[in-house]
């Protein structure tokens, strides 16, 4: 099992929200209301863990060790919302996002292979990494840049810890394993072919509210997110090309390979997938 040794590894590296935070360092000139509503925007968003630990507790009843990672992962994400959250409730109220907001986020997802789901949120981990660490750098307010960096840091943990049961699920299932990872990682990387972000709260997740199926559909502001990312952050192709470039390099360790290229990464698939006759690709 591996929960022990993650919840050890994480106890130890978690940041205490009351003592780690600078948040007398707060300077109200560097804030502005274009930022404070995108805070708003990311506090919401980071609340969607919520319905996500609802579904992988569900998909993943087969699996206790991954299910008591869960605790940990649900409540560090929880926090991320929180301190969001607290930031705006300190110094800017009238931009902290309602309970209706909140619970808005929070919808049944369709049941999918947990295979699959966890090589999504493994790719989405790597993508809100850099996302956090563009953030990060885009703020002007010293205590928010500090938050960013915090959050940065805690979703690069957790794309470490899914890469570990990834490499349990190649142990105990091989090929299909293989392919499945192999299939979502074309997918996650092929941002060019997208016409929106690739990450787990844009994809469409179930069929009995769709269109209105993402998370990113259910935001007071459905459209926030290609705007933060293009002409607020500005995570431009230098920076996906960093996301990208992560998944391989982790796909390559993973599958004892070597992927330069998505190309190489689609090459693979196909082989794999051919051995796994019964996954549908």
């Amino acid at each position: 099992m591996l929960y022990p040794e993650v919840f050890g590894t994480l106890e130890k590296l978690r940041w205490n929200m009351a003592k780690d935070v600078p948040w007398d360092s707060f300077d109200p000139t560097l804030l502005t209301d274009e930022q404070a509503a995108t805070i708003k925007m990311n506090a919401i968003t980071e609340w969607s863990a919520l319905p996500a630990t609802e579904m992988f507790l569900r998909d993943n009843r087969h699996d206790s060790d991954f299910s008591a990672f869960m605790s940990v992962w649900f409540y560090e994400e929880q926090k991320h919302a929180l301190v969001l959250m607290e930031y705006l409730r300190r110094f800017r109220p009238d931009m902290a996002p309602t309970e209706e907001e909140l619970h808005q986020v929070r919808f049944e997802f369709d049941p999918a292979p947990p295979l699959d789901t966890l090589m999504l949120h493994f790719c989405g981990e790597m993508r809100l990494t850099q996302w956090y660490r563009r953030a990060a750098q885009w703020h002007t307010e010293p205590v928010i840049k500090h938050i960013y960096g915090l959050l940065s840091g805690d979703e690069a943990r957790h794309g470490g810890v899914y890469f570990r049961y990834m490499q349990q699920a190649i142990e105990r299932q091989g090929d299909e394993a293989r392919a499945a990872f192999a299939k979502v990682g074309v997918l996650m990387t092929s941002s060019g072919r997208s016409s929106k972000p690739l990450h787990p709260t844009n994809l469409h997740v179930s069929a009995a509210f769709f269109p209105n199926d993402t998370v990113q559909s259910r935001m007071p502001d459905p459209d926030w997110l290609e705007h933060w990312l293009d002409n607020q952050i500005q995570f431009d192709p230098s920076w996906e090309a960093k996301v990208v470039n992560t998944i391989l390099i982790k796909l390559s360790n993973l599958f004892g390979q070597s992927f330069e290229s998505i190309k190489d990464l689609n090459r693979y698939r196909k082989q794999v997938a051919s051995a796994v006759p019964t996954a549908a690709f």
